[in-house]
Order: C-alpha cells, then structure tokens, then sequence
C-alpha cells in the first residue's frame, strides 16, 4: 500500500510517516494532487482557541485547504481516509460511538464536522471512496507544542518536573480518552488496511480516566514537590471544549486492534 500523506510534517502526521517510511509519500504542503490512490489526511488546526485570536483560521485551514485538496479528486479511483476529532460528538460525551449524533461547540469542532460532512457529500457526488477517522486525546514525547491550550498533559506534566504549582479546570474531576500516539497510528494503519470503505471509525482507548488521576500518577513517578489546585473553568472553555469524553471502540478493536502502551506506561516515557 502506498499513501499519499497531506500534513505529514505535524505530530501525529510525522510519528505515522516515521512509523511506515516505505509506505508514504509525503505532500508537499503547497501540492494538493495525490500520488497514489491511498490519501491520509491530517492537516487541521488543533484547538478551539484559535478564533481568540483570527476569526477566519479554522475555516481557512480545516474547510478551504480541504476543498483545495478535494478538487484534484473528482471522479478518480481515490480512497480519501480523513482524521478528524471525537470532539465533533459535543460536550459531555462518554462512550461515544459512530453513529451517534454530533452536536459540536467551538470553531475548531464545528469546521470538523462542517468538513466531514462536505467530505461525504463530495464523495457521494463524485463517486469517491472515503473513511473518516475521529480520534481521541492523543498524546507522545513526539509533540514539542504543548502550552495550556495544547497538549496540556505534557504541559503540566513539564511543570510538575520543575516542582510549579499546577491549577486544574474544576479539580481534574473531568474524564478524558488518552491513546498514545503510536497506538493512534497503529490503529489509522490497521483502518486503512482493513476498515470498511464510506465508514467512520473511532480512535481511542475507550477506557476514560480521571484527569485528576492521571495527574497524580505522573506527579508519583516524579516525585514532584507541585502544588496542585483546583480553579473554576473559564466561561468560554465551558462553552467549546468537551468536559467528559470518551468514545466507544468496538469497531476498530473488530479489526483487531489491540492498546500495546498503555496510559500509566505512557506517562512514565512523558516524565522521562
């Protein structure tokens, strides 16, 4: 199998063409004509925060690149595999499965399903195959942009390794779904591979955890000295990002997919 990459320089993007180097052809970024039949899809902004501070980022880049793309697609024998985010279920979601409905709140989330839905319609009318990927929390030593808004496990963590105090949004008592990178790319591998074609598969651990816990076990292995606090969420991270969440992966583990790290070692290689 030979796929052609879009975004292959991103995190999850570059750990899957690092993973399977005789198996892609990564696209330049300014290149929207694919060079196999395969595409994998990653480019995507990565949060809600961006329309803070330009109103017009997530559309251009989650919308009008994949119209870009899209356009050098039209009645060809493609099979379109395009990641997208489990954040499109909505806020307070826990065992998510596909067919479930999407209520999605944030700029981010929105112009996620606004894409996924433009990508079904796209295909239906040009006779393209697709699958459609919603993945999880993901998280590996390999993301070297971690703030507050972006990879916040590795961020606090980052923290506790320098004894900081560290405030969490209503005390961790959220749940999250956390899958580790290279599990996330063994699994958009095993989906390619195996997945059905016109199908939406989840991509996660299915198995939530506290965040509190999972704070505290990475402050343990540490040995941190931090502080740790409780703060009331922001208004607009009430209104845009998912408070729990977790999706539900029986689909992809009827593939045969199978967790190989598993978050308690995960955070250990993240506090090395």
């Amino acid at each position: 199998m030979t796929i052609s990459v879009y975004g292959g320089t991103g995190f999850i993007g570059g750990v899957f063409c690092q993973k399977y180097p005789d198996e892609v052809i990564k696209i330049k970024r300014e290149i929207r004509q694919p060079e196999s039949r395969e595409i994998l899809y990653f480019i995507s902004t990565t949060s809600n925060y961006n329309v803070l501070e330009t109103l017009r980022m997530d559309v251009d880049i989650n919308i009008s690149l994949l119209m870009e793309a899209l356009e050098n697609c039209k009645d060809k024998d493609i099979v379109f595999n395009y990641i997208s985010t489990g954040f499109v279920y909505g806020n307070n979601i826990i065992n998510a499965v596909e067919t479930d409905n999407c209520n999605p709140g944030g700029f981010y989330s929105i112009t996620k399903r606004s894409a996924e839905m433009l990508l079904i319609s796209f295909c239906e009318t040009f006779n393209v195959k697709y699958r459609i990927l919603r993945l999880a929390n993901v998280y590996g030593t390999e993301d070297r942009e971690c703030t507050g808004k972006k990879n916040v496990l590795r961020f606090l963590i980052e923290l506790l390794k320098k004894d900081k105090e560290i405030s969490l949004y209503d005390g961790g008592d959220v749940l999250r779904d956390y899958l580790h990178v290279e599990d996330v790319c063994s699994a958009i591998k095993l989906v390619l591979k195996k997945g059905k074609m016109d199908s939406i598969y989840n991509i996660a651990s299915g198995k939530p955890q506290k965040f509190y816990d999972i704070i505290m076990s990475a402050k343990k292995h540490l040995g941190s000295n931090s502080n740790i606090t409780s703060i009331e969420a922001p208004e607009f991270y009430k209104k845009t990002q998912a408070k729990n969440f977790s999706l539900n992966v029986d689909k992809l583990k009827s593939l045969g997919f199978e967790e190989k790290i598993y978050l308690e070692e995960g955070i250990k290689l993240l506090c090395r």
